[in-house]
């Protein structure tokens, strides 16, 4: 039986906007930090690596008035 297989062409993925660190939060201070030193080797992977821990870096729910 033939195969009707045919090549697949992958672009680049898309990206979520990267998260911005919470102001006054020193952890998320140094995240920024080292994904822009990242970003500036072209270290695609730790780039990547920073964005999750700031997204996932805990803080506390701030009260709603």
């Amino acid at each position: 039986m033939p195969r009707n297989c045919r090549p697949v062409h992958l672009g680049e993925p898309v990206s979520a906007p990267e998260p911005a660190p919470v102001a006054g939060c020193d952890v998320c201070a140094a995240l920024a930090q080292q994904r822009v030193a990242a970003h500036a080797i072209g270290d695609k992977s730790t780039v990547i690596d920073r964005n999750i821990e700031i997204r996932r870096h805990p803080h506390a729910e701030v009260a709603r008035t």
